[in-house]
């Protein structure tokens, strides 16, 4: 879940590397780090905490060089110090990685067999010794990168330089995605190519296994077995400017008011005159959905919560069966599989280790087909499902997920009536929907005018610690999404509960410091919910309801009710997900955390 940027150029390469960092900075920040050749000397600064403090520090001493290297890192072997920070170094030669070496022990005590030190605790210094001493037998920077990976096992994406060939950079990718950028003169590499785009808007996309020799002219690419491979070229359409925050203090709030907008992309020329165009999931879609007779979906963090919502609309609206399942959970136990069943990933990357893990396994275990709701043209998930709905969500850097979550439930109800039509659904159900959905963005506008009001209220929430978040239906997973969104950004413990398993346990931990958040859009479950809000209020419960205005709530004691419009039942989980994303933003302000880097966590999740 690091960030890694590299360039072989004619020009200085430390601003570029720098500002790639800042661009990645949501993949990882607890250290970051450059390594840069100049005149065949192989120079290194690394830093503790964000990218700034590097870039301060190569303010103060500038390092010159038209090949280097950087790093932005989330730890997972050794704590973030400058020691275990990148790019490590195994005297001429410099590395810097993101993933897993599962074997770095057995080859940790191998190489120290041979002499080698190791001076941090990490996995990836196991890298530079074991290129080092290959390259010592090969002479080829290249080779020796081919040969140390056949000694390696878990996933990785690397870089290496070595300062007796300076203008050579070579990488690697297997588990852990990497992307060329190329420029005239000079080449980039990086883990993203937002990282890229002040620098190039033409991009490859290595392969799984493949190994690149990247020179300022030349790119030459060998795939798992060192066969020389040829990949394709493509120009990126993403914005330059989508790593600005703009007039807003963080991204997250930024991508939060994004969400019309967002919504609107998505649903552009995939419903044209009341009709859903089919073809929006792929070419042969239409072929692939009419045989759908079961749906397996894996995800995982706030995509499993949208998966969930989805798993209720399947059954109740296409009359399809539906399992939801985490994909860290999925991969490394026996599934049964139903005849005729699409595998449905989501994944706002479309690099998630578990996900990306369960999608390699489907046709072994026998699904169908499989399809990829993604935000990320060229990912993994992308190219290696069978069909890809792109949610044009735009980037999205805030960590905690916002309009990435929309925009895929929006994708998912555009699927369910997608095979509702096939599976022969009454048309006005249908119709009725679709319609909802062109709504859905001026809805979601509206709903974002409540703002103010959130932000007042979530000034209950300042000494608080614990937070219980209440729906029923389609909306028990919105409130999942809500307890996530407040623990990820505020660090206040919260949990949601289905609302008719308050009398199975939770109900223990009510009391007047225990606020209780509830969604209670107006549907046939309204009646069960008020109820089980009269079980909180009865032991002293402080309740906040989020409510549809004609369902008949008032303020009172122990109870403040925030209204919201009337929407079709089906699509309401989406319009309450934006009080839950305000709610969680400004408690976090009050809290004085970082909103956009909380703590511990880091946006693509790349590692197992």
């Amino acid at each position: 879940m690091c960030g890694i940027v590299g360039a072989v150029a004619q020009r200085d390469v430390a601003e570029i590397l720098v500002e790639g960092l800042r661009r990645l900075e949501y993949r990882g920040y607890d250290s970051a780090g450059v390594a840069i050749i100049n005149n065949r000397e192989l120079s290194r600064v690394r830093r503790v905490g964000k990218v700034s403090e590097l870039a301060d520090a190569l303010q103060s001493q500038p390092h010159a060089g038209g090949t280097g290297i950087a790093h932005t890192r989330w730890a997972t072997h050794g704590e973030p110090n400058e020691v275990n920070a990148h790019p490590h170094r195994s005297e001429d030669i410099a590395v810097v990685h993101n993933g897993i070496i599962e074997n770095y022990e057995s080859l940790r005590e191998m190489l120290r067999g041979k002499g080698y030190e190791f001076v941090s605790d990490t996995d990836t210094e196991v890298i530079a010794h074991l290129v080092l001493d290959k390259l010592k037998a090969t002479g080829s920077l290249l080779q020796a990168v081919q040969e140390a990976r056949k000694e390696m096992t878990g996933a990785y994406g690397m870089a290496v330089i070595d300062q007796n060939q300076p203008e050579h950079l070579v990488v690697a990718r297997s588990g852990s995605p990497l992307v060329i950028g190329l420029g005239i003169g000079e080449n980039f590499v990086a883990s993203d190519q937002m990282a890229l785009l002040p620098v190039t808007r033409k991009f490859m996309f290595l392969e799984e296994g493949d190994v690149a020799e990247i020179t300022r002219t030349d790119v030459s690419i060998f795939d798992l077995n060192d066969k020389p491979v040829e990949r394709t070229a493509s120009e990126s359409d993403l914005k330059h400017d989508a790593g600005d925050k703009g007039e807003y203090r963080h991204f997250m709030m930024k991508e939060i008011h994004e969400q019309p907008e967002a919504l609107a992309a998505t649903l552009e020329g995939r419903i044209v005159n009341g009709e859903i165009v089919t073809e929006a999931f792929g070419a042969n879609s239409n072929d692939i959905l009419k045989k759908v007779e079961a749906i397996q979906i894996v995800a995982c963090g706030t995509s499993y919560n949208s998966a969930m919502a989805s798993r209720y609309w399947f059954e109740e609206i296409a009359g399809i069966p539906c399992q939801v399942e985490i994909a860290s959970e999925f991969r490394y136990r026996k599934s049964v599989v139903l005849p005729n069943s699409l595998l449905i990933t989501l994944s706002q990357s479309g690099e998630t280790a578990d996900t990306l893990a369960a999608l390699r396994m489907a046709k072994d275990l026998g699904f169908m087909s499989t399809l990829t709701i993604c935000n990320v043209p060229g990912s993994s998930l992308v190219r290696e499902s069978d069909l890809a709905y792109m949610m044009r969500a735009g980037v999205e850097i805030g960590v905690a997920s916002t309009k990435a979550f929309t925009v895929q439930l929006a994708g998912l109800m555009l699927l369910i009536l997608s095979i509702a039509k096939h599976r022969g659904v009454d048309p006005a159900l249908i119709q009725e929907i679709t319609q909802g959905l062109t709504e859905l963005p001026k809805q979601i506008e509206k709903a974002l005018e409540m703002e103010e009001a959130i932000k007042v209220l979530a000034e209950d929430f300042a000494d608080k610690h614990h937070t219980l978040f209440l729906g029923r239906g389609s909306q028990y997973p919105i409130a999942m999404e809500g307890a996530l969104k407040l623990k990820e950004i505020s660090y206040i413990h919260a949990e949601a509960y289905a609302a008719g398993e308050l009398k199975h346990g939770p109900l223990a931990l009510i009391d007047d410091d225990m606020p209780v958040i509830v969604v209670a859009p107006n549907n046939d479950l309204l009646e069960k919910l008020k109820s089980n809000m009269e079980e909180v209020r009865a032991r002293g419960g402080q309740l906040y309801v989020f409510a549809d205005k004609n369902a008949g709530f008032e303020s009172a004691e122990g109870v403040k009710v925030i209204e919201l419009d009337h929407i079709n039942n089906y699509l309401a989980p989406v319009l309450y997900t934006i009080p839950m994303q305000l709610l969680s933003y400004y408690v976090a302000i009050i809290k004085g955390t970082d909103v956009d880097q909380p703590r511990n966590l880091a946006k693509a999740v790349t590692v197992e």
